[in-house]
């Protein structure tokens, strides 16, 4: 199976303590006043026994969903999923920061960068994991609320987790993108994420783009083909003869014979 990365997160261990949050800001040195993962609070609710007779903490960040609202409301490709670990990734050459994915994700997990004028989101630290480290935020936990890894290998600590534990998911009914962000036993809030949103030119552009992007392609394929053609078919000047040659100050019309 591909790979998937993923985190197991057990919520009842969080302490609020803004490890993580801090931890991620500083490695992808994100801008004042943005975040590229958070803390959800749920307040005390006796009501439920005592499973939240407390005040309960769901940290949470991009869940690099199976089906990412987000790719679908961006217009140039920027944003796509990995084929190779299943993480959704900004590619910063192809973003224009019109910032239609943002409404798109349901979980507030992009913004749009002050300085680069591109969307940034978590990429579950990727430049981290090419030198074989995990995810700032993973690694900074102190009480080890988040478990990171590929959700497809049995071997991993992650698969097991899932195997073993009751998990839920956090969505929304009315997108739900299935997210690789899984919660262990009964994690809260629940109601948060939203409804994706994309604006109507970027849904226009989703039905529609992938016919004019072929139509395109089609047009500069018969122009190579031409030009192919001519080079295999068409007889080339003998050498020393000159195309441009003239006869009496007039151009010389030259035909050019085309062998079966």
């Amino acid at each position: 199976m591909k790979t998937q990365l993923a985190m197991v997160v057990d919520s009842t261990l969080c302490i609020d303590c803004k490890g993580c949050m801090a931890a991620c800001k500083v490695e992808n040195k994100v801008p004042d006043g943005h975040w590229r993962n958070w803390i959800k609070t749920d307040g005390v609710d006796f009501s439920m026994g005592e499973t939240f007779s407390r005040m309960h903490f769901q940290p949470g960040n991009c869940m690099h969903c199976d089906v990412p609202t987000c790719v679908h409301a961006c217009p140039t490709g920027a944003t796509y999923k990995d084929e190779k670990d299943g993480v959704v990734k900004v590619d910063d050459r192809l973003c224009i920061g019109c910032g239609s994915c943002i409404p798109a994700c349901p979980y507030g997990a992009r913004y749009r960068h002050p300085e680069k004028k591109i969307v940034d989101k978590c990429d579950f630290c990727d430049h981290r994991r090419a030198r074989g480290d995990l995810p700032a935020c993973v690694i900074t936990c102190p009480t080890k609320a988040r478990a990171f890894g590929d959700i497809n290998d049995p071997d991993s600590d992650v698969a097991r987790m899932l195997k073993d534990n009751k998990t839920v998911r956090v969505v929304n009914r009315e997108s739900d993108t299935r997210p690789n962000i899984y919660y262990m036993g009964a994690t809260a809030p629940l109601n948060w994420p939203v409804k994706a949103q994309a604006p109507t030119p970027i849904r226009w552009w989703g039905d529609w783009a992938k016919q004019l992007v072929w139509a395109v392609v089609g047009i500069n394929a018969l122009g190579v083909l031409a030009m192919l053609g001519k080079q295999l078919f068409v007889n080339d000047p003998e050498p020393g003869h000159e195309s441009d040659s003239t006869d009496g100050g007039k151009p010389v019309e030259t035909e050019e014979t085309d062998h079966e």
